[in-house]
């Protein structure tokens, strides 16, 4: 009953915390965020996580991106595909070296200023994603750029600490090789099936069931989801993907209706709120400089690289501006990254809360930098059309 309990108290603050947020005319996942520090440990204590949350939230990142693969344009995410590319390139590169020549220089070991890196490399796009749905974006020039560079980023940020991870633990370069063909057929396997489950689905309509095509959907989704996980990248890949291939089908808006139902009513919430559950403020308190400090490079690092890919692809400012401050937030993906850290003695208790507090700064901070462009684009609309 205590999870039940958990559960209850993470809807009605996310619920509560929506409709304020909608007074404020903030972005509503910066407010579920915010709930999720009041309801943690570290303050109120309300809601302390556990097994049943933390799997109810691993499947509301999933469905999120899910939803964000169904409501993407194919034909934009190709056509831009060499911009997300260069997007995704600078924005794991700029963050890897500066990041760890900045720790290394404030006297912390190889190894952890290394790890600072490869935290700060990884984008977690499903807060970008989240706000640009509730703005219409997504299916922008910029939002497809953006959906593409947060997987690929993905993608070199978890290639990137499979190396630096077999070689702090003594691995060979026939493990490294080994885990390398393994995604590369992953990928392969994805194509494949990216041009077959559209031609396959005049057979789920045959199916004598109720929800059939929402069934059969979401089977697709978690299975590519279990299959991304089980050769080493992160789950949220395989769903963004199956979610491109359902977008194919004819019935996709029904789909994506009944997931949304199904998400927004109790896993992606559950999923914003639980992102703040594991904050401790003891690093705030004791080196709040290195904090700052960290922060402004979380953004920076993340922005600039975009901007000026968006600039040199013949994008417009508000263009640049809305992928630099799309790729700045860090979420799961980051958290997930130092969770392993932790696990693996690559970093202490201290570092840790560190990182926590920075990933989270720097996710709390994003979608008001993004609805800031956003607002400016609108500024200029209206007195262009003036």
């Amino acid at each position: 009953m205590n999870d039940i309990l958990q559960l209850t108290i993470i809807l009605v603050a996310s619920l509560i915390a929506t409709l304020l947020s909608r007074r404020l005319k903030i972005p509503a996942v910066v407010g579920q965020m915010l709930i999720g520090i009041l309801l943690a440990p570290s303050i109120l204590g309300w809601v302390h996580g556990g097994h049943v949350i933390e799997v109810m939230s691993e499947i509301g990142v999933i469905l999120l991106m899910f939803l964000a693969g169904i409501e993407s344009d194919l034909t934009v995410l190709k056509k831009n595909f060499k911009a997300s590319m260069l997007v995704a390139i600078g924005g794991v590169a700029v963050p890897l070296i500066v990041f760890a020549l900045v720790a290394a220089g404030l006297g912390y070991g190889f190894s952890t200023s290394f790890f600072y890196g490869i935290v700060f490399a990884a984008t977690s796009v499903s807060i970008t994603v989240e706000v640009l749905q509730e703005y219409g974006k997504l299916s922008t020039r910029a939002g497809s750029i953006i959906l593409g560079a947060a997987v690929v980023d993905d993608i070199l940020a978890v290639l990137v600490l499979s190396i630096f991870t077999s070689f702090k633990n003594g691995g060979s370069g026939t493990q490294l090789l080994f885990q390398f063909l393994l995604e590369i057929l992953f990928f392969v396997f994805l194509f494949v099936v990216h041009k077959l489950i559209p031609k396959l689905w005049k057979f789920v309509e045959k199916l004598p069931i109720a929800v059939k095509n929402t069934t059969v959907a979401l089977i697709i989704c978690l299975g590519l989801s279990l299959l991304a996980d089980s050769v080493g990248m992160s789950a949220i890949i395989g769903s963004f993907f199956a979610g491109l291939a359902i977008s194919q089908t004819e019935v996709s808006h029904k789909i994506e209706e009944y997931t949304s139902a199904i998400g927004y009513v109790i896993f992606i919430p559950v999923f914003f709120v639980s992102i703040a559950l594991s904050v401790q403020f003891d690093s705030l308190i004791h080196h709040p400089w290195i904090i700052i400090l960290f922060t402004i490079l979380a953004i920076v690092t993340k922005f600039l690289p975009a901007y000026f890919v968006g600039k040199s692809s013949q994008l417009t400012t508000n263009e640049s501006l809305l992928i630099g401050t799309g790729m700045i937030s860090r979420g799961e993906m980051a958290l997930i990254v130092a969770q392993i850290g932790l696990a693996s003695s690559i970093v202490t208790d201290e570092v840790y809360s560190e990182l926590v507090i920075v990933i989270i700064l720097a996710t709390l901070i994003a979608p008001f930098l993004i609805k800031l462009v956003l607002k400016r684009n609108e500024s200029k609309n209206s007195t262009a059309i003036r």
